[in-house]
């Protein structure tokens, strides 16, 4: 199922490892962070990300998912919430992950991740 995929990418996160976690993306894939101005367009920027993301002991939970599927393809956009294990805060944000069938397994093509636009406005 789709929405497993995301859970594979959490494993990595858990893992604390930012090598683990950039192989779950695609060789040509896109991250849009949330807690980063940088698009991450290429394995060594993705890895840069995740080595100081990381630091948080970041886990997720999706809470609420949209899945589309295609021919090698999937899309799931949604709302998920993070408990950072360093602090025990809490963030939500808006997410796309778009899915690609590459050398025998499904990995992360694009990558959008958002804070949520009320909690900053307040």
């Amino acid at each position: 199922e789709v929405k497993d995929l995301f859970y594979l990418w959490n494993d990595a996160l858990a893992t604390l490892d930012p090598d683990t976690v950039a192989k779950r993306y695609s060789k040509e894939a896109v991250l849009l962070p949330t807690v980063s101005d940088t698009p991450r367009t290429n394995y060594d920027l993705i890895q840069d990300y995740f080595t100081a993301f990381l630091q948080k002991k970041p886990q997720g939970v999706i809470l609420e998912s949209n899945v589309l599927m295609g021919f090698n393809w999937a899309q799931d956009a949604g709302i998920y919430e993070f408990t950072m294990g360093s602090s025990g805060d809490k963030v939500k944000a808006r997410y796309t992950f778009v899915y690609v069938f590459e050398d025998g397994e499904w990995k992360i093509s694009h990558h959008h991740s958002s804070v949520m636009p009320e909690s900053i406005l307040g």
